[in-house]
């Protein structure tokens, strides 16, 4: 069984960098008259361990939802500021919290894939189950979710997140939450994955507004398309060359190295990356299946692609790989065309994994 540390005193756990940053951070007297993000943290994992539905959890799950409470204000350090009005707030905390999560538990911690990912997934939305009706589409900000993490566990961490700190409107937060529940009841998601009619049908719902999660969209694909993604080094030409080996492959390493322009040239990855889609492109007008093989590291990245082919209606898959943090070094030595350490650490910085909502199929290769 995964646990992050079993010494689970304050004082041993400030031993962390970043659990000893959360002290003096400090928080709206209004919605957190407890203090700095150290004191509102221990009192939400205080708060959490005395719940009834956490004592019912199996151990793993007590572990993940406790490793999540104690990491889920993590970059109140970095985000907080008083704003016009005078108010103490950290915009953006949870979005940058679960990414600085995701290269903490790669980097520092041996962590099994798919849990490491539910942690990343609880702190990215802890604050949902409050706000999910301030959505401008609140149900498909829930099913979202819902394909990311367990969502009666997120409830159960933002039920002890209410309960972990001093504030006039702890009734009115700890209503949301129920209602939270009640609407995730209703859309079969309260303790699982949300279930569409098909990848296109899921595929289709998160990218249009107007869809209704049940419906069953008419499948007019006409080819497929492969994206691979994964931090340089991880075995993405391994992972083709092994299952893909008699498609066209469109990659941006030897599309760079064809038109000469090295690594680390931005003005030249623009000329890259549009010749790379020129010959996508090509591909898609006939119909003729292929991989898009790059780091895709980035959701920003993934989308901007997705949007250029989608019109070309290709089945879309991901392919996801990763290795080890120790692996990775010594698989970027042995490439025929190596890429700096310290490109490669910039990438951890910024990988976000890729979601089951992305593309009609997500595949995770984790070694």
């Amino acid at each position: 069984m995964w646990t992050l540390t079993t010494n689970k005193n304050w004082e041993q756990l400030k031993k962390f960098g970043w659990v000893n940053d959360m002290h003096g951070v400090p928080q709206s007297p209004v919605y957190h008259a407890e203090g700095d993000v150290a004191i509102h943290t221990q009192m939400v994992l205080a708060a959490l361990e005395k719940l009834a539905e956490f004592k019912a959890l199996k151990e793993q799950e007590q572990e993940i939802v406790w490793a999540a409470a104690l990491m889920h204000d993590i970059e109140k350090r970095s985000t907080t500021v008083t704003d016009e009005n005078g108010n103490i707030v950290s915009p953006g905390h949870a979005k940058k919290g679960a990414v600085t999560t995701r290269q903490i538990l790669y980097r520092d911690f041996v962590v099994p894939f798919d849990i490491r990912e539910q942690v990343v997934g609880l702190v990215r939305y802890h604050g949902l189950p409050l706000w999910v009706f301030e959505k401008s589409n609140p149900v498909q900000a829930l099913l979202k979710a819902s394909l990311e993490v367990n969502i009666s566990l997120l409830a159960m961490l933002a039920k002890a997140d209410v309960l972990g700190r001093i504030c006039a409107d702890a009734g009115e937060l700890l209503y949301k939450i129920e209602l939270f529940k009640e609407l995730a009841i209703e859309y079969d998601c309260w303790d699982k994955p949300k279930q569409f009619a098909s990848n296109l049908s899921k595929f289709q719902y998160f990218r249009k507004d107007d869809r209704h999660p049940d419906f069953e969209a008419f499948d007019d694909t006409k080819t497929n398309m492969i994206i691979m993604s994964g931090i340089a080094g991880s075995g993405k030409d391994f992972y083709i060359l092994k299952n893909y080996p008699l498609l066209p492959v469109v990659s941006l390493d030897d599309m760079r190295r064809k038109l000469k322009i090295n690594y680390g040239d931005t003005k030249g990855n623009g000329q890259v990356i549009q010749a790379a889609k020129e010959q996508a492109k090509e591909y898609l007008r006939k119909a003729k299946p292929f991989v898009w093989n790059a780091t895709n590291i980035t959701m920003q990245m993934r989308e901007q692609l997705i949007d250029l082919v989608e019109p070309y209606k290709p089945t879309i898959k991901i392919v996801y790989i990763e290795t080890s943090y120790a692996k990775l070094s010594a698989q970027n030595k042995n490439r025929e065309f190596t890429i700096p350490g310290n490109a490669i650490e910039k990438m951890i910085d910024k990988l976000e994994v890729p979601k089951l909502w992305e593309a009609m199929e997500v595949e995770y290769v984790v070694h």
